[in-house]
Parts: C-alpha cells; sequence; structure tokens
C-alpha cells in the first residue's frame, strides 16, 4: 500500500543537520548510529554505499527521488562483489529511503546515502564468515561542485578493475579519489581528471567525464575502469533524444586539449562544464550548447519541470 504524505510546513530550517538514521533495522535519531573502531569498515574500509539525490520542486510542494530503482539496483551489484545479500529486498530499500526522507521534512534538495558495511570486529581482512550490515542517512545537498569548473590530470591513477572494482561504490576506494581531488585542490584547481592504467581518461575524482568533439558526445567505455554511473547513463539517454551523436571509446588526454566541450556527470557533480583543463581553456572558455542544453534539460526532468521522464522520479510526499 503506498504511505501518501503531505509536504510538512515550512517549519524546517533550510540546511540543517539531519535527525534520522536507519540503522541496526530501525530508525534511530542519527546521534545514536554508531559503528565501532574495531569494525572492519573502519579499519580496512569494507564497504559499499550509494548516493541518491532527491529535489524539491517548490511550486508543486514535491520532492522527487530521482532514479531511485536504478540506483537500488547498483546498490545491490555492489553487495554481489562482496559475495553477501542483504536481508532487505529492493523494495525494502525504496520505502526506507522515502520513509528516511519523510521523517526528515525537507523542503529543499537532498542526498540519501545507503550503505552496506562490514561490522565484524577482526583484524583479518575477508569477505566471508563475518557480518554485513546496512544503513542509511540523508543530507540537505546543494552543489555537489559549482557548475563550471576548472580541472587538472591528477598524476593519480585510476583504481584498475583487477585490484578494486571501479563499477561498484567500494568505500575503501574512494582513497583514490581523495588523492586526486587533494592534489587538484592544492594545485589550485576545482577537480581531478584521472587517467587509468593504460594512460587513458577514466573520469573526473568521483564523477564520469564526457567530451564533445566536432559535435559528436564522447565518454570512456565502462570497461575502461569508469563507475557505471546512473547520470552517465542519463546522459546518454538524453543525448540520443536530443539527436547528438554518442560514440563510447577511449580517450587520450591531448583530446581533452583540443575538445569543443568537456563535461562531468554524476549524481553529486550533477551535469557540471569544464572551462580549463591544465591551464588550457577548453572551447571559449564557457558553457558549450551541449553542456548548456543537457544542463537545462537534465535539472527541468530532476524537479518534474514538464512531463519527460517524469518515470525517473519518485515523489516523496
Amino acid at each position: 500500500m503506498v504511505q501518501t504524505v503531505r509536504a510538512p510546513a515550512a517549519t524546517r530550517t533550510a540546511g540543517k543537520k539531519p535527525a534520522w538514521a536507519f540503522f541496526q533495522n530501525k530508525f534511530v535519531p542519527i546521534t545514536d548510529a554508531h559503528v565501532s573502531i574495531m569494525s572492519q569498515v573502519v579499519n580496512y574500509g569494507i564497504g559499499a554505499f550509494g548516493g541518491v539525490r532527491a529535489y524539491w520542486n517548490a511550486d508543486r510542494q514535491q520532492l522527487y527521488v530521482f532514479r531511485i530503482d536504478d540506483h537500488i539496483r547498483r546498490f545491490l551489484n555492489s553487495c554481489k562483489l562482496f559475495n553477501t545479500q542483504l536481508s532487505y529486498s529492493a523494495d525494502d530499500l525504496s520505502h526506507i529511503i522515502l520513509d528516511l526522507l519523510r521523517r526528515e521534512g525537507y523542503r529543499e534538495d537532498a542526498y540519501v546515502r545507503p550503505l552496506v558495511y562490514n561490522a565484524t570486529e577482526d583484524i583479518t581482512p575477508r569477505l566471508f564468515d563475518v557480518d554485513f550490515q546496512f544503513a542509511c542517512f540523508s543530507r540537505p545537498q546543494g552543489n555537489y561542485i559549482r557548475l563550471q569548473v576548472t580541472a587538472c590530470t591528477s598524476s593519480w591513477r585510476r583504481v584498475e578493475d583487477n585490484s578494486v572494482p571501479s563499477r561498484g561504490k567500494i568505500t575503501g576506494s574512494y582513497i583514490n579519489s581523495a588523492f586526486a581531488k587533494s592534489e587538484a585542490h592544492w594545485n589550485g584547481y576545482d577537480e581531478a581528471i584521472v587517467l587509468n592504467h593504460d594512460g587513458h581518461v577514466a573520469e573526473g575524482s568521483a564523477m564520469n567525464i564526457f567530451i564533445v568533439r566536432r559535435g559528436t558526445l564522447i565518454t570512456p567505455a565502462v570497461s575502461d575502469n569508469v563507475l557505471e554511473g546512473i547520470t552517465r547513463n542519463t546522459v546518454l539517454q538524453l543525448a540520443q533524444e536530443l539527436d547528438i551523436p554518442v560514440c563510447e571509446r577511449s580517450i587520450d588526454r591531448t583530446e581533452l586539449y583540443i575538445a569543443d566541450e568537456v563535461i562531468f556527470c554524476g549524481t553529486g557533480a550533477q551535469i557540471a562544464v569544464v572551462s580549463e583543463i591544465d591551464h588550457r581553456p577548453i572551447g571559449s572558455g564557457k558553457i558549450g550548447p551541449v553542456g548548456k542544453h543537457l544542463q537545462e534539460t537534465y535539472f527541468n526532468i530532476v524537479r518534474g519541470i514538464g512531463s519527460q521522464h517524469a518515470d525517473w522520479l519518485t515523489p516523496v510526499y
């Protein structure tokens, strides 16, 4: 049975810290959601997470979760990489996420993070004879990065699939993102572009990447050690609908410098254009026609403006 809950009155302070978490099979005050420092997720990063956005539409007084089923499917695939199975079905997880958002009463954009983590308190890192648990929290979330950024090519390489699977959001692997992001920040850039073990472009520090050359939208194939991004898939589908030619192939580093446009995308990053890479302006140094079209279309869809891809949206209230 579908639960119908009206959007709460505007009493929640914008940007206020979250109050609730789903932890150890129940909703608890987030201040009571504690993980032991002896657990393997703390010591070895053995866990995985999802990232789900919800967008507030003030005119409709509605909060829309974007592509919740696809996010849950990828989250459960991360569990398969660990050879573990949660006691919750996909429908269960969807209900938990929606209930969590309703409890918070958001009237602003929000972000939800489901987690699976190895809670076993033992010093031998492993995936067998361990206790994987599920937890989930949310938070208010505006732009993760600005919608127009500068970037540099990182000296750090993207983790390789036979070392740490890139197609799963493996908790411990994000030290790779932290190294790349921090190097870019310390060198005066907003973001990093990471190459894979072959020296081809993989992605940003924590987002997928597209380039535009002579009107064609190009992105690395998923076999190039990139995350199988939900927003990446969204951009590919929107490009097809907008009659923008698309090609999935390896991208050389120097192609970045001569590209007409470079675009980051991800649940956190949303759709952001890159104006400069390694001190070189990209195109005119401003947002290009493809990036502009994709940005406008994307933000209209996620906020429920119009009817395009209403099937991608799940109302919270």
